[in-house]
C-alpha cells in the first residue's frame, strides 16, 4: 500500500468511502464524482500504479469483480447498460494513481445519466494509417 494513495487509504479503512464488496484482492466503493447514478470503482487491494503496472493476477481479479458489481447495476439499480472504463496516465484522463476501473451504470433516463461519448463511433478512420499501426503493433506483439 501506498501512504500516499487515497485509494489504498480506502482499502485500509483509513479514508472515508462507501463500500459496496470486497474480497481478499478487491474492493469496490461508489465514486465520489459519479457520471451517472450508481457509478463505482473496483480497485485491486495491492497498489498498483496503472494497466502497465499490475500484476495479471490482481488485473484478473478486479475484472471478476467488475463484472459482479456491473451485474448487480443492472440487476439492483435497473441499469440499462454499463461502460466499464480504464483511465491509463494523467493524458488519457487518469487522475488518481492506483490502478481501477470504473463500473458506470448507462440508463435511458438520462436524468441518471451524464455520460456521453468522447468520440463518434461509426466514423471510419484512414484505412492507410490502421494498416500502418495495425502492422506495427502485430510485429511488436508476435
Amino acid at each position: 500500500m501506498s501512504d500516499q494513495c487515497v485509494f489504498c487509504g480506502i482499502v485500509a479503512g483509513t479514508a472515508p468511502a462507501v463500500k459496496v464488496t470486497e474480497d481478499e484482492t478487491t474492493c469496490a466503493f461508489m465514486d465520489i464524482h459519479p457520471a451517472s447514478d450508481g457509478h463505482l470503482l473496483v480497485v485491486p487491494k495491492r497498489h498498483s500504479r496503472d494497466l502497465l503496472d499490475i500484476p495479471d493476477d490482481d488485473l484478473s481479479a478486479t475484472a471478476r469483480t467488475a463484472k459482479r458489481v456491473a451485474t448487480a447495476v443492472v440487476d439492483e439499480l435497473g441499469a440499462d447498460g454499463v461502460n466499464l472504463l480504464n483511465c491509463c496516465g494523467a493524458d488519457a484522463w487518469q487522475t488518481v494513481f492506483h490502478f481501477h476501473l470504473h463500473v458506470i451504470p448507462r440508463y435511458v433516463d438520462k436524468s441518471k445519466d451524464g455520460l456521453s461519448l468522447p468520440w463518434k463511433p461509426g466514423v471510419p478512420g484512414d484505412r492507410q494509417l490502421l494498416d500502418d499501426l495495425g502492422g506495427r503493433l502485430a510485429a511488436a506483439l508476435s
